[in-house]
């Protein structure tokens, strides 16, 4: 009987963890834990080496037990521990967080205390987070163990030395050497220094070409791709490029000598110009002004208005083309059966076919009232 009891303490225990969402020895509520009040808050420390901190362990202030931890996971290469707080305590918004231990070999728990720097005006609440800046990590037993095994062994003061002496004795008559590389040096790191927003414009300006080229990639591949075709062309025209080239060579050539030959008589022609451009100068406004009276002609300017009355004016003008007269007056040779003397301007009728003559129609020179 005693046995079955047991089995059925054992089985009814086992129902009511599993109840409950029993995930493991951690989440169980330990005895003699922290008192997290009726409303205790939440808050996130990162850390970059947790140690062996586990979950259940207390969260200290002043070494006063105020909360517990939570749970403890990995979020990227920082470790994420979550607390739960007491609602009584009162720390600035930006309070640091370290893992200590109890002693030597104790345990380890999470130490709250006050910020180094100025206090925030806002105290910590739920949901608040303490950065990796406000955090730390008390050194480990195997920490202090090595620095002191580091310490009785010379602290490696031995290889140090040895570094030294073999530095002394490569650098043993060498000094004038390396004192005029160091000087070199300095001045490389000057310029380099001075030239430093040069070439920080020429990475920008490579970047935008690199820019540039990227989005042109397409058309870069087709240029190359057309390449071998277009070399192809021009080694089979190779032959005739050749030949414009000679072509344009004894083109040169031939302007060169006319150019030289020709050299006196336009230098003349332009000298022949000078007079005509000097006169043309020196008339200034004059042959401008005379313009205007090609629109009176052949009346005075000026004098249109008081020699017509009326609205027009009609006049008759006879032009004589013929060049016999002019001719029979130089040779009597030029005209046989001409006479020298006669008279070589005759009036003519509209309508005439007579040669050299012709009447023009009236025409209205102008007038007004």
């Amino acid at each position: 009987m005693r046995a079955k009891a047991i089995v059925a303490l054992l089985a009814a225990g086992a129902l009511g963890l599993s109840g409950c969402g029993f995930k493991g020895l951690y989440s169980a509520n330990l005895p003699g834990g922290a008192d997290l009040g009726n409303h205790p808050f939440t808050l996130t420390a990162y850390f970059d080496d947790v140690l062996d901190l586990v979950p259940q362990s207390s969260v200290r202030v002043n070494d006063v037990s105020v909360g517990k931890v939570k749970s403890i996971s990995l979020d990227g290469w920082t470790a994420k521990v979550t607390l739960v707080v007491n609602d009584s305590v009162k720390l600035p918004d930006n309070a640091t967080a370290a893992i200590n231990q109890t002693s030597l070999l104790g345990e380890k728990f999470v130490s709250l205390g006050q910020p180094v720097g100025q206090p925030s005006s806002t105290n910590l609440h739920n949901g608040s987070v303490i950065k990796l800046d406000h955090t730390r990590s008390a050194a480990e037993v195997e920490q202090v163990l090595g620095a002191l095994s580091l310490l009785l062994n010379e602290g490696g003061l031995r290889q140090i030395k040895v570094i030294g002496d073999e530095l002394t004795k490569a650098t043993k008559g060498n000094e004038s050497a390396i004192r005029d590389l160091l000087t070199q040096l300095n001045t490389f790191v000057g310029t380099l220094d001075n030239q430093k927003t040069d070439i920080t414009s020429a990475l920008d300006s490579i970047d935008k070409l690199s820019v540039t080229l990227n989005r042109q990639k397409q058309v870069l591949v087709d240029a190359l791709d057309t390449f071998p075709q277009a070399l192809q062309v021009l080694s089979q025209e190779r032959g005739k490029l050749v030949n414009l080239l000679t072509s344009l060579d004894h083109l040169g050539v031939v302007a060169t000598d006319v150019i030289n030959s020709t050299q006196n008589q336009l230098v003349s022609s332009l000298n022949s110009l000078n007079p005509v451009l000097t006169q043309l100068k020196n008339s200034g406004d004059d042959f401008p002004q005379s313009l205007k009276i090609l629109g009176t002609f052949p009346f005075p300017l000026g004098t249109t208005r008081t020699l017509v009355r009326g609205d027009y004016a009609n006049l008759d003008a006879y032009l004589n083309l013929s060049l016999v007269p002019t001719l029979c007056g130089l040779s009597a040779a030029l005209c046989p059966g001409a006479k020298t003397n006669s008279t070589s301007t005759k009036k003519v009728t509209a309508g005439s076919n007579s040669a050299g003559a012709k009447r023009l129609q009236p025409m209205i020179i102008g007038g007004g009232r």
